[in-house]
Formats: C-alpha cells, sequence, structure tokens
C-alpha cells in the first residue's frame, strides 16, 4: 500500500479513486490533484513510481487541508457555534438536525434509536391485579 497523506491507499485501485480514501479528498478534488501534479488518473495505486507518489504527497501536504487538521478545524467550527449559543449551536448540543429538516418523523439517524414514552405504563394499568 503506498502511503499519501499519512493514509494508507488500496494498491489495487486507480488512483483516481484511490485518493478519494483520504479525508478531505473528494472525486472533484482529486481530479483537480492529479491535473496539477501530472499523474494519469487510469494509473493503478501498485503502477505508480516513487516520483509520482511523492509528487502527490508533496502537492496535498502543501495545497490542501486534510486529515487531522480538517478534522481539527470542523471541530473548533461547531464548538464556536455552541459558545456563542447560535440556533445551529444549539441543534448540535441537542444531537438534532441542523438544516431545517423535519423531527417529528424521520430524522432518526441524529437523533438515535426510537424511545417509546408512555406505553409501556399504560398497558400496566389496564391490566387488573392478580387475585389472591
Amino acid at each position: 500500500m503506498a502511503r499519501i497523506a499519512g493514509v494508507e491507499i488500496p494498491r489495487h485501485k486507480r488512483i483516481d479513486i484511490a485518493l478519494s480514501y483520504i479525508y478531505g479528498v473528494g472525486r472533484p478534488l482529486t481530479e483537480k490533484i492529479l491535473a496539477e501534479t501530472g499523474v494519469q488518473a487510469g494509473v493503478r495505486v501498485k503502477d505508480l513510481s516513487d516520483a509520482d507518489i511523492n509528487k502527490l504527497n508533496n502537492y496535498i501536504s502543501q495545497n490542501i487541508k486534510v486529515e487531522g487538521d480538517l478534522r481539527r478545524e470542523i471541530q473548533q467550527n461547531v464548538r464556536r457555534l455552541i459558545e456563542i449559543g447560535s440556533y445551529r449551536g444549539l441543534r448540535h448540543r441537542r444531537n438534532l438536525p441542523l438544516r431545517g429538516q423535519r423531527t417529528r418523523t424521520n430524522a432518526r439517524t441524529r437523533r438515535g434509536k426510537r424511545k417509546t414514552v408512555g406505553s409501556a405504563r399504560a398497558e400496566e394499568r389496564k391490566a387488573p391485579a392478580p387475585a389472591k
């Protein structure tokens, strides 16, 4: 496996796909990186020369914020929103959707597993007490 920007990218994949394994690098940015460095998109990672890998590594480290630095910046942005008490910060704090999605139904990914409220206790009250 080749190591680019501190990430082991898979050897058997094409370089244009393999670069997207790096956090913060998607398909459009991959195309831009390959155009700037002059590396062909269709080449498999295992067929890249050391010079090509060094070119990619240098370009990414100098021009693009990826992995730990990017995660840290995003985390700081969220923390700032929470501290200033903005609406988005409150939604982050309560672990709810931020961008206007409805929460009466759906939003399960963000809110987590359903917590049933009230129905279990109602069944207990309806059941008659056992006779002694």
